[in-house]
């Protein structure tokens, strides 16, 4: 398969479709179908789910009870398998079909000319305007058996998956409508026993209110379930003697919506996106409960056998699916740690800014400490945590003078970075000093025989690290001298990437309020105080300045009108580097993955959406050649550098769902392990350049 392919990186098409329906006229809806089902193929859908007795119309009462209706039913559908057969989605269509003495309401899943099974609904509701009881029989109880359907026997009964053999993790599980609303679900049995997409076929009329209901128990079963969840209602045509209906579709996946269509429509609509296979499969991994729960379930009588879907009947199929580029139905965010939507950003930034807050407060109260000792660069990370030891300060009633701020310029503290410490130190009113460790960080030089030491311009790691390291030294003995605890600065990204000076060095603290919080997310954490007036304005307006600076560790000094040493150009944007971390760290998938996903969130900073907030002048593009570069250095140096860092790292609270890197919390792995996994999927899987870069340069030439 091509790179570009989604199906080589662990996510499916799927579809939802709502036709314009013809009441009782299975010929007509047969057509409507088949139209919508190469319309899905086009787009590459692995799956296309139709709503409940589409075939039929949902409305039509005791029509259903007709044989001439029932029969029609029959011929349609053996149409629309005739139809399917160079189609590549797996068509869930709603008909009603006779079965022994009664009849059902049924999904009917097709699949390249082939009824590949049938599924009655189990829970048929008959109050209100709901008459269902009066029509059909429930399917409860109903496993092992077959039924005659479109001119051939299939699979019949509630105990069917539908796996594709060529396509891993795609195994799907059907309910229809008001198997959704009852407290224990078929989709939950489903789930456990194996599904990943769950599809829900509905007629489902709409009534004042009913809509968000809809989405709420679609997205709590995918969340619920670590599914898939597939919604479509049936829409505009069905009969408006006594109800009238909307045709909502969902896709949502672990409780994100990843697509909803307009409602009342008058004409018939798909909607696709893209499912993570593998993210469910990880999630369900990670998650031993969901297996217990498997186990458990089955020793109190469930269906399923607890192990492997026993007790189900699992219906194997070849999806062939679609080996070339077919773009990318999925919304990613380019700072998977910083949400686009800004009243989720802004709740975001609320409870982690809080959550940090709590923690230093709790740590000060539990050990009777009132101070702290805190060193302020001007940087980022150093200007965050003094807004939260301000703010922690304010909250246990004590003043902000306890707060022991340093600035300590070494050999390249540049002029800029210096005065924006000294003016937050001054407008937050805490204890501001300076002290220059230049002439202790020479003596330490001189006493090793650094080379520097004797007046030459080597600037190399001991270099750095001496001045790293004296800062911390002398915070360590403020607060010895003074009562109080020293505050770290350091952020998850830094640990991610190992850029921190181990032990007496920014590594070490009492309590890091930062070790929890991505680098891309301090920038929104400061935007978020500074908007919400956490402070003056005066603090606020320093704020925006050290936001606007380049990221520098500014160890290394510059000769006048050089640029100054910077971070990013050694270890890699942040911006790429958390989003490695992230899906390393959250999900364990395969740089390869990471490295497509990336592509598609990088590749045009014109499209998307950005944080709310983020400068316009900053918004940047990356090549897949520059993705993958800096992903194998985030490997190197995540997998085979910096874990012993990690492994000896201060207390600190964990902020963010994407996880922490704590070797006592999210994150546990040897000090002496390798990248070499990762680093030989990366080379095998991860092409150097795309074949359409390749040919523009040609043509160029």
């Amino acid at each position: 398969m091509s790179f570009q392919s989604i199906y080589r990186h662990g996510f499916a098409r799927v579809a939802a479709c709502v036709t314009a329906s013809r009441v009782a006229d299975p010929s007509a809806n047969a057509a409507a179908i088949l139209e919508a089902a190469q319309g899905c193929h086009a787009e590459a859908a692995a799956v296309a789910v139709f709503p409940e007795l589409c075939v039929s119309g949902y409305a039509i009462e005791d029509l259903v009870n007709q044989d001439p209706l029932l029969d029609a039913v029959q011929r349609a559908l053996a149409t629309i398998a005739q139809g399917s057969r160079e189609l590549m989605p797996v068509l869930i269509v709603g008909a009603p079909l006779r079965f022994g003495n009664r009849i059902y309401n049924c999904a009917v899943v097709i699949h390249r000319g082939e009824v590949l099974g049938v599924v009655p609904k189990i829970y048929l509701p008959t109050y209100r305007e709901f008459y269902e009881g009066r029509h059909f029989a429930s399917g409860a109880g109903l496993r092992d058996e077959m039924i005659e359907v479109a001119e051939t026997m299939a699979p019949f009964g509630t105990d069917l998956l539908f796996a594709a053999a060529d396509v891993a993790g795609f195994v799907i599980g059907v309910e229809i409508c008001e198997d959704m609303w009852i407290p224990v679900t078929p989709a939950s049995e489903l789930a456990l026993a194996g599904a990943t997409v769950l599809a829900n076929l509905s007629g489902s009329p709409i009534t004042v209110g009913r809509a968000s209901s809809r989405s709420l128990l679609c997205q709590s079963t995918s969340a619920r379930c670590l599914a898939a969840y597939i919604y479509a209602a049936a829409g505009v045509g069905e009969s408006t003697t006594d109800l009238a209906w909307d045709g909502q579709t969902s896709i949502f996946e672990n409780g994100v919506l990843l697509a909803e269509s307009e409602r009342f429509r008058q004409t018939g609509q798909t909607i696709f996106a893209d499912v993570d296979l593998d993210l469910l499969r990880q999630e369900r991994a990670l998650m031993g409960t969901f297996d217990d729960n498997a186990r458990v379930h089955a020793k109190n009588g469930g269906k399923h056998g607890g192990k492997d879907g026993a007790g189900y009947r699992r219906i194997g199929f070849e999806l062939q699916p679609a080996a070339d580029d077919i773009g990318f139905v999925r919304k990613l965010e380019r700072f998977p740690f910083v949400p686009s939507e800004r009243a989720r950003l802004d709740q975001d930034c609320y409870e982690a800014y809080n959550i940090q807050v709590a923690g230093l407060t709790q740590r000060l109260r539990a050990t009777g400490t009132k101070r702290i000792a805190i060193g302020v660069s001007g940087g980022l990370d150093s200007t965050h945590a003094l807004i939260v030891a301000a703010k922690a300060m304010d909250l246990l009633g004590l003043p902000r003078s306890n707060i022991l701020a340093y600035n300590l310029p070494g050999f390249a503290s540049g002029s800029a970075s210096k005065s924006y410490a000294h003016a937050l130190m001054r407008s937050l009113e805490v204890s501001a000093s300076e002290l220059d460790i230049r002439p202790a960080a020479t003596q330490m030089l001189k006493d090793i025989g650094h080379p520097f030491g004797r007046g030459e311009a080597v600037y190399d790691v001991t270099f750095e690290n001496v001045q790293a390291g004296l800062r911390t030294d002398y915070l360590f003995r403020i607060a010895n001298d003074r009562g109080g605890i020293v505050l770290g600065t350091g952020d998850l990204s830094e640990l991610a990437l190992g850029w921190c000076t181990y032990g007496v060095g920014d590594q070490m603290s009492h309590y890091n309020v930062n070790s929890g919080v991505p680098k891309t997310l301090i920038q929104h954490l400061i935007r978020w105080v500074v908007a919400t007036k956490q402070f003056s304005d005066e603090v606020g307006k320093t704020l925006e300045q050290v936001l606007a600076a380049e990221i520098s560790p500014e160890l290394v000094p510059v000769a006048e009108g050089e640029t100054p040493q910077s971070t990013e150009a050694a270890i890699g944007p942040y911006e790429l580097q958390d989003f490695n971390l992230f899906y390393t760290l959250r999900y364990g998938f395969r740089p390869s993955k990471i490295a497509f996903m990336a592509h598609h969130a990088w590749k045009d900073a014109e499209a998307g959406d950005w944080p709310p907030g983020f400068p316009a002048n900053k918004r940047r593009a990356y090549a897949l050649a520059d993705i993958r570069h800096w992903l194998e250095v985030f490997l190197r140096r995540f997998f085979a550098f910096s874990q012993f860092k990690r492994s000896a790292m201060p207390n600190g609270p964990k902020v963010v769902a994407g996880g922490s890197l704590s070797p006592r919390g999210d994150w546990r792995a040897p000090s002496d392990g390798n990248a070499t996994a990762w680093l030989e999927d990366l080379e095998r899987n991860v092409p150097k350049e795309l074949q359409k870069d390749v040919d523009k340069h040609v043509h160029k030439a």
